[in-house]
């Protein structure tokens, strides 16, 4: 089953060691990340390592370590679906375009704990609790 990762959740397995991460870590899943989106994470380092509390080298070390449960999807596999996304989600909530143009591509829901993506009804969302229901 593929499912894309949206970055919150991405966020939260890297601030806490909680069912997040063990999801990521454990879960029988194709998890599917934009590779666009990656470079949000980046741009998040120092809010991620001040709430997690650890350092820039252990941010970077815990990264390479879910990367390996995380398919990154190269924004050219998925670029045609980007005028369909916008048209589900642009009005919403643009910056979340490569999430649902993924979801698209790989015909598959998006696992996201934010409520405004419910706003739409083209694509499947998956919060925690659903991904946890699945197993």
């Amino acid at each position: 089953m593929n499912i894309v990762v949206d970055t919150n959740i991405f966020m939260s397995a890297l601030i806490r060691d909680g069912k997040t991460r063990a999801i990521l870590r454990d879960f029988n899943a194709n998890f599917l990340f934009p590779e666009y989106e990656f470079q949000e994470l980046i741009n998040h380092k120092n809010e991620i390592i001040n709430k997690a509390g650890f350092s820039e080298r252990e941010f970077y070390i815990l990264i390479l370590r879910l990367i390996k449960h995380v398919k990154i999807i190269p924004a050219d596999l998925v670029r045609r679906f980007c005028i369909e996304a916008y048209e589900i989600i642009g009005a919403i909530d643009k910056d979340d375009v490569f999430f649902i143009a993924t979801a698209l591509a790989f015909n598959c829901p998006v696992w996201s704990d934010d409520k405004h993506f419910l706003k739409q009804n083209k694509i499947r969302i998956l919060t925690t609790k659903d991904v946890i229901n699945l197993k």
